[in-house]
């Protein structure tokens, strides 16, 4: 009796020593706010053709097919240009003015075969006269007829010639643009004399409403290039504009110098911003056959030396899903694990969702 009643004494010596427990405190759920859900978007990982891309280096070229070399006709001595390096033309337009001893010796040969034929047109009117007169044979009268013929072709032949030669008004010798465009090289001055048979072009007047992007493939990369692929195009002088255009020849030899193969791209060239000799960068895109999972490349979140995504299901339903990035092209980024198609991923400000939901 007495060991039960020091028992129960211990025990109410202990109840009332012994504190009441503290209720842990609750942790608020994750929740985004009304303002993050306008501020994020949405995208969806979906299947994909695998895309391959290539950074090629090129300049920019006149249209070949629109281009056009001015030469002379004639030698002489530039007594007058018209126009200069960098000059908008049409066609027809004057570029130069020559003075020239051919066009002056086929000049004089035009006025003497023109007198020629006047002699000879009044010999053969004599002729005929004669004729009827019974004064002379018909034979003198088919040779009159003859030299009236040789005199009149002559004529014929020299004005051809004057025609062919552009000559003006005063007999000197216009050259005029064969095409509209730019004149995009110039080897004339005033006063300047040549020879034409050893003089080069004067002139060139290429069209540039279209340009060409002659860009260089190195060995290694020959196989990733071929006519259709599509090719985006930026040049030092609008880094930020994108010129958009396809691989429409590829050069099937290497120079022997520089061991690389050439690729042509034709542009087109609104407001003439691309310029002949332009320094440009060429990303040439190519789809495979293949096919791969896709999350847009702003997607993924770096840390850690990992690739993150960040998994919407609601708004109080997010997670943090480590994925491998197997490359990016362009917007897209190519995942290999960690995402099924149709899973929902956060495109835009889903840093802030990552440090809120990882701190």
């Amino acid at each position: 009796m007495y060991r039960t009643y020091l028992a129960l004494l211990a025990a109410a010596a202990l109840a009332g020593c012994s504190k009441p427990e503290a209720k842990e405190e609750k942790k608020e759920g994750f929740r985004l706010s009304d303002t993050m859900m306008q501020q994020i978007v949405l995208d969806t990982v979906r299947l994909r053709p695998v895309q391959d891309e290539l950074v090629l280096t090129g300049e920019i070229a006149a249209d070949g097919d629109k281009t056009v070399k001015v030469y002379p006709l004639v030698g002489g001595v530039v007594e007058k240009l018209n126009v200069q390096l960098g000059d908008k033309v049409t066609k027809g337009q004057l570029l130069a003015v020559i003075k020239s001893g051919e066009i002056a010796d086929v000049q004089n040969q035009t006025t003497t075969a023109t007198s020629d034929l006047d002699i000879a047109r009044k010999n053969l009117a004599v002729a005929e006269d004669m004729f009827k007169a019974g004064l002379n044979s018909e034979r003198d009268l088919v040779l009159a007829r003859a030299e009236v013929t040789k005199a009149r072709g002559t004529v014929g032949k020299n004005v051809k010639q004057l025609s062919v030669y552009g000559v003006g008004k005063d007999g000197k010798y216009e050259l005029r643009a064969p095409i509209s465009g730019f004149i995009t090289e110039k080897n004339a001055t005033e006063h300047e004399q040549f020879n034409n048979s050893n003089v080069a072009n004067l002139f060139t007047v290429s069209d540039l409403d279209d340009v060409w992007i002659m860009a260089n493939v190195f060995e290694s990369d020959i196989s990733k290039v071929k006519v259709g692929y599509s090719a985006d195009v930026t040049t030092l002088s609008y880094p930020d504009k994108h010129f958009r255009g396809k691989i429409d020849k590829v050069f099937n030899v290497l120079d022997p110098d520089s061991k690389v193969m050439k690729v042509r791209i034709r542009l087109e060239n609104p407001g003439y911003l691309l310029k002949p000799e332009m320094y440009a960068q060429v990303r040439v895109v190519n789809i495979e056959g293949a096919k791969a999972l896709t999350v847009p490349a702003k997607s993924v979140v770096f840390d850690k030396d990992r690739n993150f995504v960040m998994v919407f299901k609601d708004r109080t339903h997010v997670e943090t899903r480590p994925v491998t990035i197997s490359k990016t092209v362009g917007n897209y980024s190519y995942v290999t694990s960690g995402l099924k198609s149709g899973d929902i991923v956060i495109a835009k400000d889903q840093l802030l969702v990552y440090d809120e939901l990882n701190d």
